[in-house]
């Protein structure tokens, strides 16, 4: 592990340790601890610190005011739980814990905390009520609700507190909260509940982190204080579980108000509905190919090995598959995007035969030649990568994993064949190769396998086993229906033809609909909107809602309004609409019976958000949203079987999250001296005391704690934010680098998720893997592909596309989505800290000062992975890790992938390995199975940056070993023991930054590195100590010095630096987002354009130069603009009755997102004397008044603009008037002014506030998109883009001279005409 610098990094260096020496404070304060610090000191200090990140005022009880009357008070009355009212005060005013089982519906939520309120007002005793909810939502919509009930704004008796937002006063003696803003509070000590007198905790059935934790602060502080009541409440609690836990306690039983609600399980709907698919109807002549397949498959096995090839081997003429297929032509997407698998039943005999022959030669004879004509057959005559044998089923991967032919499984692998496929027998290519003893195999697809975000929802195996107590008609649908459909997904065609049938066989009654996720939401959404026309053709009979955590409180409350009469209400929402949000008129529920679930393998180290099936208490729960008003039916999509093999209760999250997390916001509650292990051993259900150990380590070695478990500056932090403490870590030395905006978005997608979609087709994921791979810029780093998605798709965001857009590139819309909420909520929590100011220094733009400068990103990557580091073995082309000899790359890195090929090499990992520029790696994720290691969302690295940035703050003095002829500068030599090294590297010395991380390096530059590696972490600790100080021109210019070493060391290496990487995500006007073309329909995809993601943007010009018509080459005065921008010009011909037509010679949607304008254009603007021509924007309503424009020749515009226009059109010889239509995404052509601007006014317009006619004449009429045009910047408007121009903007003469030659210089297929 060497380690070296250039000179110039070298004199950076030295300059700034001659200019600022590190201190003997300094190298103090960063020598490891050797005794105990005063932890009640440092601890009270850091809660003064965070004082203002989100806990509970406090306050002192009073007598509750009288409760007004309001309109609700007959609907109060009328719920089962007011019943109840007098039974439960009496039973919470004589026992410390009361447990109150309500049903759905009951009243329990809003009702318990106000009889607390009115027996305290009538007895005259003060008293002040915490009460939790799961969810912010669901706190803000019970608090508005409980107030409007006693007929109160907001805010006074009743209020509610969540994470950077509430509505309370000194007044308030009921405040909603979450259940972390309660423990927030708590962590201010047990002091913080001495004047509460009631704690309800809500909807504990959940189980989430925060609710169990309260539950064991609770129990500690009840012990405490005499005076304080806990009522824990539920819809469906595990009763004998929280008796145990806090000794015996009563048990109030409340009934629900439900009406009768029908069940209708999978196999019912099925029989009912007569539903059906085309795989379904293909089942039963499968079925009996299937037995005969089995029968193939078991000579297979059990045939005789014969290597010997025989005469019926034939000699293939096979193409040399490495030269052909090559995909890095300009092109190479297109081809891939082109690729469509021939569906088995469609293939010539021709084709079946040959592929059969060369799988059944590979299989019985292990000829490992005939791949070759495998993989040319799936390459020229799109033959499907996963194509099954004939006789037996089995597909190339099985039998390669079976015959051991480790090579080719990596090989099918890269080419998309799925590891999840099965036999006629029911065996997966691993299952293949554990009968066959191929332990090599069985280590790579058991590595592969585990970072597969794939529950275990196989019903067929489930039908088959315990399918006897079922029906014969029954059991046989079962059958058919699973065999034709992944039980991973979510049956969205079942679910619309469900709704269908309520829709015409009943006339009201809203309809919700439980999902998964926000994905199959947004999924559902657009098929109900746009996609399904028995629907979308009424679409004024519908409304449609979506209810998940991220929604806006405004939107929540439309979904609780019954609808006008005649329209139907349909609500999609996650487990949310369980228990915390009531909708009362539903009728029908469909429930799909799964859910996300975020899993974390503590061997393996690996968090995943699983689809699982939902526990049978959620089911009830589900099944109870039904019938609120009225008669019910419960459709669920599945047996009574599954039903019957579910969880009676959900597995608690304490039992399934990481641990750090957990961690560090169990020091903040426990007792100082009590260790963290004991602490969660107080949990009603534990996490296993070794993994928490691990986790406490794993916080000591990113300096979070202390060896005393003692959290540090940092760690304090990293417990206010919402991520996980490795990702907190990367955040705020994203604020210190001054490179925040990058490192936001990569953070918040690596805390959710990858926003890549795995397609199912082979040939699809190949295209997936290639537009990962164009994103990366030629930067080795999957992180750059995250962050540069992200980029394109605000950028198609803004134009309105961005449906369109995820479709083309394989991305989640729902988790870009998720990802800004998250990016907003990190941002806030900054703010809050104070490590993020709202002016002067420290603002916005002061923490994006480096965020251009992609070296600067990734040190702030590495500070943030560590310890997740590799080193690459030049000797033996192999990537090596701390325990791990021999790490791989994970199939979906785009550094897996050496070259845009078909055909990946045989020696896939080994050329990818030879390709890295530099010799380190982070990565994000390692999964490990026996001996393999698979590594995923790598980024490649310098050594400088690893010797800056890893390991801990803190080293021993002897962590820098110098070589014993090495007396410079006065530095101690002590701790050498380098008189045993060879002469020849007596001037090497050695920086040991961990027990694995050992650089050797030239002394020199070792004592430069390790002073200037001081000098970071010493700025670093200062600015955790004081996030809001002002910055010192000391602090600057070390920062100042960091940049220089990393960004000249990047270059050195030869790894590029992408353009655009840096810019902001803007808020959405609305004039750039318009919510009708965010979401148009994409029925006409096909003859929209085909969409390309950014490629190398230091290619761009070239690429572009290449790719365009000869029309639309750019002429010499053009030069400088070389980087527009190509996307598909999203299809409005409902709008303008125009189709557009395919685009695919045109360049990417942010090739370069700070794209140049032309020369002139960003100068400052020249004066506006005697200009010949002038040019104005023209923003309209509507296209029918463009339309009237163009046929009577006359225009309209706000009287605000007519002074303007008027004095332009007498002092200029010609005045040009761009038009746009608010919110179309295009230029709908240009005109003339031919006349000053008078006062008749026009009825045409359909608009009052118009001003006086004047005549233009129209020059052209074609609709020009937004993208073409985004390369051009308005001095005049601030260097903001032309499209976003506001109504009578003028433009820069040159930018509005370049705006119009578009409409000559644009082919004719990608203008759309008007009129």
């Amino acid at each position: 592990m060497t380690c070296c610098l250039v000179p110039t990094t070298k004199h950076a260096i030295q300059r700034l340790i001659q200019r600022f020496p590190v201190t003997s404070k300094e190298r103090t304060e960063l020598l490891p601890k050797t005794e105990r610090g005063n932890a009640f000191a440092v601890e009270a200090e850091n809660r003064e610190i965070n004082k203002a990140s989100g806990r509970l005022n406090s306050g002192i009880p009073q007598v509750p005011v009288k409760r007004g009357e309001s309109e609700f008070d007959y609907f109060r009355q009328s719920l089962p739980v007011f019943e109840k009212q007098e039974e439960i005060v009496k039973i919470i005013k004589e026992n410390k814990v009361v447990l109150i089982v309500g049903e759905t519906g009951s009243g329990k939520t809003t009702q318990i905390p106000q009889f607390l309120l009115d027996d305290c007002y009538k007895n005259g005793i003060p008293c002040r009520i915490f009460c939790t909810q799961p969810r912010r939502l669901a706190a803000i919509a019970v608090a508005e609700r409980v107030a409007a009930e006693r007929r109160e704004k907001i805010g006074q008796t009743v209020g509610y507190q969540i994470r950077l937002e509430s509505r309370v006063s000194p007044k308030t003696l009921l405040t909603f909260c979450t259940n972390g803003i309660l423990l927030r509070t708590l962590m201010t000590g047990d002091s913080a509940l001495s004047t509460v007198t009631h704690v309800i905790v809500d909807e504990v059935h959940e189980r989430d982190r925060f609710s169990d934790f309260l539950l064991i602060k609770l129990r500690d502080v009840l012990q405490k204080q005499s005076n304080l009541k806990l009522i824990i409440s539920s819809a469906a609690l595990d009763a004998n579980l929280f008796i145990r836990y806090f000794g015996s306690c009563p048990v109030i039983h409340i009934q629900g108000r439900p009406f009768e609600v029908k069940e209708m399980f999978l196999e019912d709907i099925l029989r009912s509905t007569g539903y059906t698919n085309k795989e379904m109807s293909k089942y039963k002549k499968e079925k009996q190919r299937e037995v005969k397949q089995q029968s193939t498959l078991t000579e297979w096995y059990s045939a005789q090995e014969d290597s010997s090839k025989t005469e019926s081997q034939r000699q293939r003429s096979v193409p040399n598959l490495s030269e052909e297929y090559n995909l890095m032509d300009d092109v190479g997407d297109t081809v891939f995007n082109q690729l469509t698998e021939k569906d088995a039943n469609c293939l010539e005999p021709w084709l079946i035969k040959e592929m059969d022959s060369c799988l059944s030669d590979i299989w019985l004879h292990k000829d490992i030649d005939s791949f070759a004509q495998v993989f040319h057959l799936i390459l020229t005559e799109n033959v499907s990568v996963d194509y099954r044998h004939s006789e037996t089923s089995a597909t190339a991967l099985m039998i390669a994993s079976g015959r051991g032919f480790l090579s080719q499984v990596e090989q099918l692998i890269s080419m998309g064949a799925s590891i999840h496929c099965k036999s006629s027998n029911g065996w997966m290519a691993l299952d293949w190769a554990k009968h066959f003893g191929q332990t090599e195999v069985v280590d790579l697809l058991e590595s592969y396998s585990a970072s597969v975000e794939f529950g275990n929802l196989d019903e067929s195996s489930l039908v088959q086993s315990s399918g006897n107590d079922l029906e014969a008609e029954d059991r046989e649908l079962l059958k058919a229906y699973h065999h034709s459909f992944d039980d991973e997904k979510v049956d969205l065609d079942l679910i619309m033809h469900i709704l269908y049938n309520i829709c015409h066989t009943s006339d009201s009654g809203a309809i919700l609909i439980f999902l998964p996720g926000y994905d199959e939401i947004v999924s559902l959404r657009d098929r109900i909107l746009f996609d399904d026309k028995r629907f979308a053709d009424n679409a004024h009979r519908y409304q449609v809602f979506m209810l998940h955590s991220n929604m806006q409180t405004l939107d929540q409350k439309k979904v609780l309004r019954s609808p006008p009469s005649g329209i139907r209400k349909i609500i999609l929402s996650t487990n949310i609409a369980e228990t915390s949000i009531t909708v009362n008129d539903v009728v029908f529920v469909i429930d799909s019976g799964k859910m996300k679930e975020k899993s974390f393998d503590a061997l393996s180290c690996v968090t995943m958000l699983k689809t699982v099936w939902i526990s049978k208490a959620s089911a009830i729960q589900r099944k109870g949203r039904a019938g609120r008003c009225r008669p019910g039916v419960c459709f669920r999509l599945f047996s009574r079987l599954r039903f019957q093999n579910m969880l009676e209760f959900q597995t608690p999250e304490l039992l399934r999250m990481p641990l750090q997390e957990l961690c560090l916001h169990t020091k903040l509650l426990a007792p100082i001296n009590c260790p963290i292990v004991d602490f969660l051993m107080k949990a009603p259900d534990p996490p296993p005391a070794l993994i928490v150990r691990n986790a406490v380590q794993m916080l000591k070695t990113i300096d979070a704690m202390d060896p005393w478990e003692d959290l540090t500056e940092l760690g304090y932090h990293l417990a206010e934010l919402p991520v996980e403490p490795h990702l907190g870590k990367m955040v705020l030395c994203a604020v210190v680098l001054k490179c925040l905006d990058p490192i936001l978005t990569i953070a918040c997608t690596l805390a959710y998720r990858d926003p890549f979609v795995l397609p199912t087709l082979a040939s699809q994921k190949r295209a997936a893997l290639l537009c990962r791979k164009r994103l990366t810029a030629g930067t080795f780093s999957d992180h750059m592909a995250l962050l540069r998605a992200f980029q394109a798709w605000q950028k198609a965001r803004s134009d309105g596309w961005e449906r369109t857009f995820c479709e083309k590139n394989f991305l989640s819309q729902a988790t870009m989505e998720i990802i800004i909420g998250m990016r907003t909520q990190l941002l806030g929590q900054l703010r809050a800290s104070g490590f993020v100011r709202a002016r002067g220094g420290a603002d916005i733009r002061d923490v994006n000062t480096n965020s251009e400068n992609w070296a600067v990103v990734k040190a702030a990557l590495v500070a943030g992975m560590y310890p997740n580091l590799v080193h690459v073995d030049r000797g033996n082309l192999v990537l090596t890790g701390p325990k791990e000899k021999k790490v791989r790359f994970h199939p979906t890195s785009v550094l897996n992938q050496t070259q845009y090929k078909k055909i990946p090499p045989a020696n896939g990992q080994a050329a990818a390995v030879q390709a890295l520029p530099t010799d380190w790696l982070i990565y994000d994720e390692m999964t490990r199975a026996h001996r393999i290691a698979n590594i995923r969302c790598c980024s490649v690295v310098t050594s400088v940056t690893v010797a800056l940035f890893c390991g801990p703050a803190r080293l021993p003095r002897n962590a820098l070993q110098e070589p014993s002829l090495l007396r410079g500068d006065g530095v101690s030599n002590e701790n050498s023991d380098s008189e045993l090294e060879d002469e020849a590297n007596s001037n090497s010395a050695l920086l040991k930054l961990d027990e694995w991380l050992h650089l050797k390096l030239d002394s020199e530059v070792a004592c430069l590195l390790l002073q200037l590696r001081q000098k970071w972490h010493s700025l670093f600790l200062r600015r955790m100590r004081a996030p809001s100080k002002p910055w010192s021109q000391i602090d600057e210019t070390i920062i100042k010095a960091i940049i220089t070493v990393l960004s000249t060391e990047e270059q050195a290496a030869g790894l590029q630096q992408p353009s655009g990487i840096g810019q902001r995500p803007r808020p959405m006007s609305s004039e750039e987002l318009p919510l009708a073309s965010a979401w148009r329909s994409t029925s006409s995809r096909n003859s929209s354009a085909e969409t390309e993601l950014p490629d190398d943007s230091s290619n761009a010009e070239k690429i572009l130069m290449k790719s365009m018509p000869p029309e639309f080459q750019p002429k010499k005065y053009n030069k400088k603009n070389t980087s527009h921008s190509k996307r598909t010009s999203d299809d409005r011909s409902d709008q303008s009755s125009a189709r557009s037509t395919d685009s695919s010679s045109y360049p990417s949607p942010c090739a370069s997102p700070s794209s140049t304008t032309s020369g002139k254009a960003s100068q400052s603007p020249s004066p506006r004397s005697n200009m010949p021509v002038r040019y104005f924007i023209m923003k309209s309503s509507n296209l029918q008044n463009l339309d009237i424009s163009q046929q009577k020749g006359i225009w309209s515009t706000m009287p605000n603009n007519e002074r303007k226009l008027n004095r332009a059109f007498w002092d200029s010889s010609m005045v040009y008037l761009i038009f746009s239509v608010q919110g179309s995404g295009h230029f709908q052509g240009f005109a003339r002014m031919s006349s000053e601007i008078g006062s008749e006014k026009s009825q045409d317009w359909g608009s009052a506030g118009l001003g006086g006619i004047f005549k233009v004449e129209w020059i052209r009429k074609e609709s020009i998109p937004f993208q073409f045009a985004h390369h051009l910047l308005n001095p005049w408007n601030d260097n903001k883009k032309v499209q976003i121009s506001r109504d009578g903007q003028e433009l820069e003469p040159q930018v509005g001279e370049q705006l119009l030659q578009l409409w000559d210089r644009i082919p004719l297929a990608e203008k759309t005409q008007l009129s």
